[in-house]
C-alpha cells in the first residue's frame, strides 16, 4: 500500500498556508525560536536536494534568527520495502546537505518513510527503526529535552499494525507510561510542546472528495490513541502545543487549551506541487516564558 494511495483522498479544509492560524500574543521577548520542518522526503529526483537547501537557508534567515530546528520525520523519501542500497544512498544525501547547509541545532522524530518494514528481510540486524536510529545517533526513538524555560518531548508515532504489514499511530503502553512519568516530573509551571509525526488529533481527515454519508478514517491517518493521550494532557494543562506533520497539509485544532498543528511539509506533495491547498513549507513557532506563543505557516 503505498503512502500516496492511502492519501489521496484527503482533503485540505481549515487551511491558510501563509497565515498565522490565531496567535497566542505576548509582547515578551521569545524564549526559543523553532523551525518545524516535516516531511522532506529528501531523495536525488525533482531537484529536491536544491529545494531543500533553500528552505534550510530560508528559515536561516529569519529575523529574530531561529535557534534550532525540530524535523518532524520522513526525513528520507522512503525506506519501506527499498534495497539497502537506495537506503544508503538517500541517508548519505541527508547527512551531506545537513552537514553543509545547516549551521544550526537539529532534533528528529522518526516518520513511517524512515522506517524499514521489509518483510524478506526481518532478520536483518538493521531491520525496523534501528537503521535510521543510528544514523541520527538517537539511543530510543522517543525522548525530551528542557531548552529556555520549555520542555519538549519528542514521541514516537509509528508502529506495526496488528498485521505486521503496514503501521498505524499509536505511543503503545510502554511509552504512554514513559509519557505519563515524564510530565509528572515535570515542574507544573514550565510549559510543554510535544512533537509526534503522525497528529495526535486533526480536522483533515474529515475533508475528501465525494463524500456520501460517512468519512474513511484511517488508524495511520492520526493516532489511534487519541483518547487516551488527551486524557493525560487534561491532568497537565502545562502541556501547550503538539506539532505533527505526515498528512502534508496544514490545520489547527485547539481542544481543552492545547494546540494542535498539522505543519504541513517542507516536499509539498512529495516535491510534486502544492498538497491541495498547502504549499511546501514550515513553521515557525516562537515560544514565550510565561508558557504562551506565537506560530505560523511560512512558505519557502
Amino acid at each position: 500500500m503505498e503512502r500516496r494511495s492511502a492519501l489521496k483522498n484527503i482533503g485540505g479544509l481549515l487551511l491558510a498556508p501563509s497565515l498565522a492560524l490565531g496567535k497566542t500574543k505576548s509582547t515578551a521577548k521569545p524564549s526559543l525560536r523553532i523551525a518545524h520542518i516535516t516531511d522532506v522526503h529528501l531523495k536525488d529526483k525533482f531537484d529536491a536536494p536544491a529545494r531543500f537547501t533553500r528552505c534550510l537557508h530560508h528559515l536561516q534567515q529569519q529575523t529574530p534568527k531561529v535557534d534550532m530546528v525540530l524535523n518532524g520525520g520522513d526525513i528520507v523519501f522512503d525506506m519501506n520495502k527499498e534495497n539497502i542500497g537506495t537506503i544508503n544512498d538517500q541517508w548519505k544525501l541527508v547527512q551531506n546537505i545537513m552537514k553543509n547547509e545547516c549551521s544550526l541545532p537539529v532534533h528528529y522524530c522518526l516518520g513511517n518513510h524512515d522506517i524499514w518494514w521489509y518483510e524478506d528481510d526481518k532478520g536483518q540486524a538493521i531491520y525496523g527503526k534501528k537503521y535510521a536510529l543510528d544514523k541520527l545517533q538517537l539511543v530510543k526513538p522517543y525522548y525530551s529535552m528542557v531548552k529556555n524555560g520549555w520542555k519538549i518531548i519528542v514521541l514516537d508515532s509509528v508502529h506495526l499494525d496488528i498485521d505486521n504489514t503496514w503501521y498505524i499511530g499509536k505511543l503503545g503502553d510502554e511509552q504512554l507510561n514513559w509519557l505519563s512519568e515524564e510530565l509528572k516530573a515535570t515542574d507544573a509551571n514550565m510549559p510543554v510542546m510535544v512533537m509526534s509525526h503522525i497528529p495526535i488529533l486533526t480536522a483533515l481527515l474529515m475533508i475528501e472528495d465525494d463524500i456520501v454519508n460517512k468519512w474513511t478514517m484511517l488508524g495511520g491517518d492520526m493516532h489511534t490513541d487519541t483518547a487516551k493521550i488527551i486524557n493525560l494532557f487534561y491532568q497537565h494543562p502545562n502541556v501547550k502545543l503538539c506539532v505533527s506533520g505526515h498528512l502534508h497539509m496544514r490545520d489547527k485544532v485547539v481542544y481543552n487549551n492545547v494546540t494542535y498543528l498539522c505543519n504541513g511539509a517542507v516536499s509539498g506533495a512529495w516535491w510534486e506541487g502544492n498538497r491541495r491547498e498547502t504549499a511546501p513549507g514550515y513553521g515557525l513557532i516562537d515560544l514565550y516564558a510565561d508558557g504562551t506563543f506565537e506560530e505560523k505557516y511560512v512558505n519557502y
